[in-house]
């Protein structure tokens, strides 16, 4: 029977070498690096934080101190910018901050796959259920997805995951959901498929990284085999827990950005920058000037 609890913990994991943001991770984790002026990783904790979550688990590997540093006070700064009376700094860094005792950090040793990872934090989330947010996909929109999924888990229970719509050509790019009967905030899985053959996909409905799963995923995970990439792939214990349990799916109404690519945190950046009211403005007039000046450039190649 699967249990309908209160979601009120999250994992986020971090452990990744970014290995794609070469060499600009060399020293500084992917994580850290910026969206305007907030890191990747902070966006997924408010994201957390919006959706009503109450703790939230990061999943961590070596040199990645600065990231529990992000998430600590720093009365040193805080002094400072008081001294210089930037008391809206003062103010921001505050509601940032998470509540003492709200965060906790895990080891992932070695780096065997987002299954290995989630598994890590199974004793910080114990015999609850917990939402999964992959730090590198950026919700952006009138609010984050999680708060979608925690309305359909709270109609549904069971697992729920995040989906988007893909050019059909690209579904072989994804993992893709099939979809059956709809409820009120989304509808259900028939089945899931990590990056089906042209042709073969079920939808053109893709997993955006964001998750409501069961404890009992946990189990499945310690006895997963190594796939893909001769690492412990989450798809692959989903799926076995689709077995016994039903899986939902909300389809976001914003759009998510995969800033694990270069193609994605370029268009985050410039999607959030035009966005801010300070900012956006001048931002806007640069794009412009900039895609004229390179309009001849860029047809030509």
């Amino acid at each position: 029977m699967v249990r309908n609890k209160t979601v009120r913990k999250a994992v986020i994991p971090v452990a990744g070498n970014g290995t794609r943001f070469l060499p600009a991770t060399k020293a500084m984790p992917k994580e850290m690096l910026t969206i305007v002026d907030r890191p990747v990783v902070q966006y997924a904790l408010d994201e957390a934080r919006e959706a009503g979550i109450e703790h939230v688990v990061f999943v961590t590997s070596r040199n990645k101190q600065v990231i529990e540093d992000h998430f600590d006070d720093t009365p040193e700064l805080i002094s400072s910018l008081e001294r210089s009376g930037k008391n809206d700094k003062v103010s921001e860094l505050g509601r940032l901050l998470p509540a003492a005792g709200s965060v906790s950090f895990t080891r992932q040793q070695a780096p065997l796959g987002l299954g290995h990872a989630v598994w890590c934090a199974r004793d910080l989330i114990g015999d609850e259920p917990f939402a999964l947010l992959l730090p590198d996909m950026i919700s952006f929109g009138p609010r984050g997805c999680l708060a979608g999924l925690m309305e359909l888990y709270g109609e549904v229970g069971g697992n729920v995951v995040g989906v988007e719509q893909c050019a059909p050509e690209d579904a072989s790019q994804y993992g893709i959901v099939g979809k059956g009967a709809p409820v009120r905030h989304g509808f259900a899985v028939t089945h899931m498929v990590e990056k089906p053959k042209a042709g073969e996909a079920p939808s053109n409905l893709f997993l955006n990284g964001r998750y409501i799963l069961q404890p009992e995923v946990f189990g499945h995970l310690a006895r997963q085999q190594r796939g893909a990439g001769n690492e412990i792939q989450l798809t692959d214990s989903m799926l076995e827990l689709s077995r016994s349990q039903p899986f939902h799916a909300h389809p976001y109404e914003g759009r998510t950005y995969d800033c694990g690519s270069k193609h994605g945190f370029i268009e985050a950046n410039v999607a959030f920058a035009l966005a801010r009211p300070d900012i956006g403005g001048a931002v806007y007039e640069s794009l412009r000037d900039m895609m004229s000046s390179h309009e001849g450039r860029i047809r030509a190649a």
